[in-house]
């Protein structure tokens, strides 16, 4: 019976919330007691405890009420899902930790052996076995994406084929396109998957040539199931290569096998990029991976420091959060510095230490004067610093000194008439109309709201 209210309650809540936050939040639980009022729901981790607890008690409530269940008290137990007995869990103080000489066995067949020669390839090459969707954080900003990676990894090659995934640095791609390889080795064993970053792809390729192995460089990437391509934008302007993939990519794509890409721009974006490779990168599903919001990074910085055993305070989550904003792997290496630096010492983590540990990793616009602003923005669309200031109005032109409008004034907080000045126009409204545009924009084009980021992010490097 208790099995059935849950499926009845998860049934309504997958009707309620989004399908990844379902399948991150809800999908891993089971009702542990129904008993005199009280409920006990099972989660597998504190980090969902916390999730459940701060943001969907009222909802679970509200829908056990719905199914003639009215809980006098509604508690998440940590609960071991692969024995018949639940299992508390407590997550640890700070304690510092012992390194052992060797880290566990992989399972026999997960092993990954060394290849052969430097054209050769074995399945499961390259995929990191610590990138699952369980440590996955979902947020506004990846969740269409976390979605159509869940949905290709059960049923790989039949829809979002190719899946192409663009964003700006360390916002998760990577994860995130190696979580679905590593589930469909996990879950079916027999598929051959690869994951290789376009250097990589590029080396081999070189190797291949130069060993006059190119028939079999071909035939062990035409010959797998699932192919992950990483940072796709590198074999841009590299003729040879971009035939060979061309080629790979049709083999696969006749054969119903799976192809996942990253970028860090849409296809219509990579410059030197041959045309027919672009119009098959937008064949099947093109995603925008946006920057983590303030939520989704405070939920990030909960999760790597579980991982190791600590709980912060939120005090400390918060702070770490604002002072990265767009870059995952940033906010990992803070934490860790965090960490390390109480590791040494013995003690415990609180906001002080954090404050004067961590303070010079905050930026300091004041040092920014405009004319950087404008040559970063030209440099960043690749157009000459003359074109962006002078009276040109072709499109690929404009937007970018929109975009440079827009910046001196959100950054630097100009006032139109210096930000027309500053990009040689003698008419403010000019600025007026292009910062309103780009403001815009921002909200509805990933395009260019991800360019943005990435000039403002350059601007303080």
């Amino acid at each position: 019976m208790q099995d059935n209210l849950w499926q009845a309650v998860l049934g309504e809540v997958e009707l309620s919330v989004s399908h990844a936050s379902y399948l991150t939040w809800f999908k891993q639980t089971t009702l542990l007691k129904n008993k005199g009022g009280v409920i006990v729901v099972g989660v597998p981790n504190v980090f969902i405890k916390q999730q459940l607890e701060n943001k969907y008690t009222g909802l679970i409530s509200e829908l056990l009420q719905k199914n003639g269940v009215k809980p006098e008290g509604l508690h998440f137990k940590i609960h071991s899902f692969g024995s018949n007995h639940p299992v508390e869990v407590e997550a640890k103080q700070f304690e510092p930790k012992t390194t052992t000489s060797s880290d566990d066995p992989l399972p026999a067949h997960l092993t990954v052996s060394a290849p052969s020669s430097p054209y050769s390839h074995d399945y499961r090459q390259g995929l990191n076995e610590k990138y699952t969707f369980e440590n996955f954080v979902v947020g506004s900003g990846n969740e269409l994406a976390y979605a159509a990676c869940m949905s290709i990894s059960n049923i790989p090659g039949t829809k979002y084929n190719p899946l192409f995934v663009y964003g700006g640095v360390g916002i998760g791609k990577t994860h995130l396109i190696q979580a679905v390889g590593n589930s469909i080795v996990k879950n079916q064993p027999d598929k051959k998957v690869v994951y290789i970053s376009s250097e990589q792809f590029v080396q081999e390729f070189v190797s291949a040539l130069r060993y006059k192995k190119t028939n079999e460089f071909a035939q062990n990437y035409r010959s797998v199931d699932v192919l992950i391509i990483d940072d796709v934008q590198f074999i841009a302007g590299k003729e040879k290569m971009q035939e060979e993939f061309f080629h790979t990519f049709n083999a696969l794509h006749q054969a119903n096998k799976q192809i996942i890409i990253s970028s860090d721009k849409p296809p219509r974006d990579i410059p030197t990029l041959e045309e027919r490779l672009r119009s098959r990168f937008a064949w099947g599903m093109t995603i925008d991976m946006q920057t983590p919001d303030f939520e989704t990074r405070c939920a990030i910085i909960q999760s790597k420091a579980h991982d190791k055993g600590i709980v912060l305070t939120n005090d400390i989550v918060e702070y770490l959060a604002k002072l990265i904003q767009t870059n995952i792997r940033e906010l990992e290496g803070v934490l860790n510095q965090l960490l390390a630096f109480c590791e040494m010492r013995e003690i415990s983590p609180n906001l002080d230490i954090a404050m004067n540990l961590l303070s010079s990793n905050q930026t300091r616009p004041k040092h920014i004067n405009p004319r950087q602003v404008v040559d970063k923005t030209a440099k960043h669309f690749r157009i000459a610093l003359e074109d962006i200031m002078g009276p040109k109005r072709d499109k690929d032109i404009v937007m970018p000194r929109q975009i440079a409008m827009y910046i001196l004034r959100s950054e630097l907080h100009l006032s139109f008439p210096k930000i027309a000045h500053e990009l040689g126009r003698k008419d403010h409204t000019t600025a007026i109309h292009s910062v309103d545009k780009i403001e815009r924009e921002i909200g509805l084009n990933g395009q260019i709201r991800t360019a943005v980021k990435e000039i403002k992010e350059r601007l303080y490097v």
